[in-house]
C-alpha cells in the first residue's frame, strides 16, 4: 500500500471518512494520502428566463482548491507525519477515480457513506456504491458512525464460486501483512447442500491463501446481511472484505436492501475488492 486517495466533498461523512485513512495509513506505514475533490459546473434553469446559467470553470477550480487548503489545514493535527496531497479536477466522482488514483499514484480508496436516511441517504450513497462497483482500485467504505480501530481481525464473505478466477488473493495478503491481522473466511448460505464442486472450490481457496492461516465458517442464514453483521459483532472484526461480481451471489450486495444493511448501516467499513 503505497498512496491513499481520499475523496471528499468537505461534508462530515466525508471528513470522519478522512480520519479513518489517517488513522489506517498510521498503521500500515502509508506516508502520504490524497485529498481530491471532484468539481463539475452546476447548471440552473431560472424558469423567469429562458436561457441556461452557466457558472465560470475558472471559479470552481478556485473555489475547490481553496476548500482542499482548509481541508488540508483542518486535518494537519491528526494527520501528523503522513504527507497531505491536494488534487482538484473537473470530473464526475463515480467514473473518473480510476484515472484520477494513476494520476495521483494511488492504489487505494477511502470514502464515507451516510446513513442518515431520506435523499441524503439516496445522493451520498449513491456515490459510494457507484465507486465501489465501477473502480478498479480496492475501496474501503466508511460508515458515517465508524471512527478507526487498529485492524486486527479481518473478514473475508466468500460464496465458494470460481474462488481461482475471482478472489483478490494479492490485495487481502497485501492488508494482512501490512495490518498483521487474522483472517475468517466466511460463507453464508441457506438449505444448502455442499456437493463435489463445492469441495474441490474449498481446497482451491485454502491453497490460494496459504501463509494467511485463515480460520473458516458457515453459517445458516436466509438473510446474508444480517448473518454478516452478526458475525462481526461476535469476532470483533474491524474490517469486511467484499467481492462484487459481476454476474453472481454478491452482485445482490448493491441492490437497495442489502446495500442499507451493508453499506449505509454497517457498524464496521467494507473493502470491497473486485475479481
Amino acid at each position: 500500500m503505497n498512496k491513499i486517495l481520499i475523496p471528499t466533498d468537505f461534508s462530515a461523512t466525508a471528513t470522519n471518512a478522512a480520519l479513518y485513512a489517517l488513522g489506517l495509513a498510521k498503521q500500515v506505514g502509508v506516508k502520504s494520502v490524497v485529498l481530491y475533490n471532484a468539481y463539475q459546473s452546476p447548471v440552473t434553469i431560472d424558469p423567469m428566463m429562458p436561457t441556461v446559467q452557466l457558472f465560470d470553470i475558472d471559479e470552481l477550480k478556485k473555489n475547490s482548491e481553496e476548500a482542499l487548503d482548509r481541508f488540508r489545514l483542518q486535518l494537519k493535527e491528526a494527520a501528523g507525519t503522513i504527507h497531505l496531497e491536494i488534487f482538484s479536477a473537473f470530473n464526475v466522482l463515480s467514473e473518473g477515480l480510476d484515472s484520477v488514483c494513476q494520476e495521483a499514484g494511488a492504489d487505494l480508496i477511502v470514502m464515507g457513506i451516510s446513513g442518515a436516511g431520506g435523499m441524503e441517504e439516496t445522493l451520498i450513497g449513491s456515490n459510494a456504491v457507484s465507486v465501489a462497483r465501477h473502480s478498479t482500485y480496492p475501496v474501503i467504505i466508511v460508515p458515517a458512525q465508524a471512527s478507526f480501530v487498529p485492524i486486527q481481525e479481518v473478514l473475508f464473505a466468500c460464496d465458494y464460486k470460481k474462488v481461482a478466477e475471482t478472489t483478490p488473493v494479492g490485495s487481502i495478503k497485501s492488508l494482512l501483512s501490512a495490518t498483521g491481522a487474522r483472517l475468517s473466511v466466511l460463507n453464508v448460505y441457506h438449505n444448502k447442500a455442499y456437493d463435489d464442486t463445492f469441495t474441490y472450490e474449498s481446497l482451491m481457496l485454502d491453497t490460494l491463501l496459504e501463509g494467511c492461516r485463515p480460520h473458516y465458517f458457515f453459517v445458516d442464514n436466509p438473510d446474508f446481511t444480517d448473518a454478516i453483521n452478526a458475525f462481526v459483532k461476535e469476532t470483533h472484526s474491524q474490517i469486511v472484505i467484499t467481492i462484487p461480481k459481476k454476474h453472481g451471489w454478491f452482485e445482490g450486495l448493491f441492490h437497495k436492501s442489502h446495500t442499507r444493511m451493508l453499506a449505509f448501516h454497517s457498524i464496521i467499513p467494507l473493502m470491497v475488492i473486485h475479481e
